[in-house]
């Protein structure tokens, strides 16, 4: 396994319809394998719209089920095509009234390797999710793949730093972090949640975030995703903050162990002091 990840991501416009959304991030990529990429994520829900700026009963049709339904059945094709690891957000049912909002971990050879469920739901203007999602309860994976150890947070998870430990102290080298967030609520938060994750946490963070504005409300999509080292500093350029885009940048895996024997933050840890932080 080489050092060096050549990894992308894809922040994108609302098409309309589920299948040119998703004929659009199989073209995206083609290109990011073209380009020497070996993972890719895509943003949260990627399949839809963000339909939780209302609350209707309409938009559980776009719920499917993981790993059996057809959004993740077509990646697991794709994974295999590109020999790309595949990181797919999707509306999850699960059974009758048991929904989540999840993220399925494809590995290069297309073999599903499992799912995390988002585990903090929020409920305010523009993002009434608990209408639609229940909270996670799988725990914080951190899944082997072609590339290394991935990880998956989804966006309002950012603002807890208890799930980017958990990840670190499951082996995550990379985590991707597939958002829907909007100019008005967050943006000054943006740049500095996930680099400080980055650094805390001792790894690759790749924050996704929609652009542009959809039908079900008034919510505008900043984009501006990028990718953030162990040292907190931006991999290359942070995308447009209107536009679509596909990011390929290098990542250096050494530097993850570097961090870590110069920042010893893992060995300084304190857990048999750390009682009271859960406690209800």
């Amino acid at each position: 396994m080489s050092h060096i990840v050549r990894a992308a991501l894809v922040q994108a416009t609302w098409t309309g319809d589920t299948e040119s959304m998703i004929a659009k991030h199989e073209e995206h990529a083609r290109e990011a394998a073209r380009q020497g990429a070996k993972v890719i994520g895509f943003q949260e829900v990627f399949n839809a719209p963000y339909f939780c700026q209302v609350q209707e009963p309409e938009h559980y049709r776009w719920a499917e089920r993981v790993p059996d339904g057809p959004t993740v059945r077509r990646m697991r094709d794709l994974a295999r095509e590109t020999g790309m690891v595949i990181v797919v957000p999707v509306f999850e049912i699960e059974d009758a009234g048991f929904y989540y909002n999840t993220a399925a971990v494809i590995d290069a050879d297309g073999s599903y390797l499992g799912k995390y469920r988002k585990h903090h739901i929020p409920q305010v203007r523009g993002f009434w999710e608990k209408y639609y999602f229940r909270p996670g309860n799988l725990g914080w994976p951190v899944f082997d793949t072609a590339v290394g150890r991935v990880g998956v947070y989804i966006c309002y998870d950012r603002h807890f730093p208890e799930g980017w430990r958990q990840l670190g102290l499951n082996g995550a080298q990379l985590v991707y972090n597939p958002s829907a967030t909007h100019r008005g609520l967050s943006s000054h938060l943006w740049q500095l949640e996930q680099p400080a994750a980055a650094v805390a946490n001792l790894y690759y963070v790749a924050a996704i975030n929609r652009v542009g504005q959809e039908e079900y409300g008034d919510n505008d999509f900043y984009g501006t995703s990028y990718f953030v080292d162990p040292r907190g500093r931006f991999v290359g350029d942070v995308a447009s903050d209107k536009d679509e885009e596909l990011l390929v940048r290098d990542l250096d895996f050494r530097l993850i162990d570097d961090v870590r024997q110069t920042w010893a933050f893992y060995r300084d840890r304190r857990p048999d002091a750390y009682e009271g932080l859960v406690k209800p």
